[in-house]
């Protein structure tokens, strides 16, 4: 006899809202591109396909609402939320601002990127929906069910490892950066796995992006154009990360090790998850250990 935590059940779940995320970023990519060009394009593509495919996941087989996966607005929201703002944009100058105190890196001007109030507000804009598209997806809906049914250590780091390798088509990616990107991948599900709602990684995500275009680097092998500056290297990408940015360098890997540590001892404030907070009625996975929330 079937049960709520039927592998099938959850197989077919979590697949027909991957196939919804898909479809719908199939049906409207060419249309959103066409109207915003390529990077907005992309970003609000994404972030439509999870917000559809979430909530038509959440009608068809929870009869919940989208705000469920995570997305209350309460005070424990905003207190998670600037936990991880500081902890993005904190762990983004700790990679970046020692090379410049050192000499190994210098700013330089770039007359011909100069800012404008409106473009500054695009860009971080772009970067927030870029943001809460991705854990929307990743971290949302499909996530929630495997946590529930397989355990924090057979969900955070497979979803974790697909993130880093759907990183693996952007500008000058590599082996290198993937590996980084994988880690940021299972340090955003730990987040959730501490705080049982999206506004902790969905900060930790922004604070990072939002912080290294700062510094007039590359963010995922992609130029932003904020200040009117850029970041030089005169040491070699091993430490620069090279075109992909940082996120491609060994400074971003001690980095995260701290970002854990961060993330282990921060004040979070546990909510309440109707996706994964019932216990199962059966396991559709091996029993695997809890990680320490």
């Amino acid at each position: 006899m079937a049960t709520s935590r039927d592998p099938l059940r959850i197989g077919i779940h979590v697949g027909v809202y991957v196939a919804l995320y898909f479809a719908t970023a199939f049906v409207f990519s060419g249309l959103i591109l066409w109207l915003g060009g390529y990077l907005t394009g992309v970003t609000a593509t994404g972030l439509l396909s999870a917000i559809f495919a979430n909530w038509l996941a959440l009608r068809i087989y929870e009869n919940r609402h989208l705000v469920e996966i995570g997305l209350w607005l309460n005070r424990r929201s905003t207190e998670n939320f600037l936990l991880g703002l500081g902890g993005g944009m904190g762990a983004a100058v700790v990679v970046l601002a020692p090379a410049l105190l050192v000499g190994a890196a210098h700013i330089v001007s770039t007359p011909n990127d100069q800012p404008t109030a409106g473009s500054i507000i695009f860009v971080s804009i772009l970067l927030a929906a870029g943001s809460v598209g991705e854990e929307l997806f990743f971290r949302g809906y499909g996530f929630q069910e495997l946590l529930a049914a397989c355990g924090p250590w057979a969900t955070v780091i497979p979803v974790g490892v697909v993130f880093g390798l759907l990183h693996g088509g952007n500008p000058a990616a590599s082996w290198f950066s993937a590996a980084n990107t994988a880690g940021f991948g299972i340090l955003f599900g730990y987040g959730y796995l501490r705080s049982r709602d999206l506004w902790l990684p969905i900060g930790l995500h922004f604070g990072w992006n939002f912080t290294l275009p700062l510094f007039g680097v590359n963010v995922s092998g992609l130029r932003m154009k904020v200040t009117g500056y850029e970041m030089a290297w005169n040491a070699g990408p091993l430490w620069s990360g090279g075109e992909y940015g940082p996120e491609a360098s060994i400074l971003t890997s001690v980095v995260l090790g701290a970002l854990f540590v961060y993330l282990y001892k921060a004040p979070v404030r546990r909510q309440f998850s109707s996706l994964t907070d019932p216990p199962a009625e059966s396991a559709a996975c091996e029993v695997t250990p809890s990680l320490p929330s």
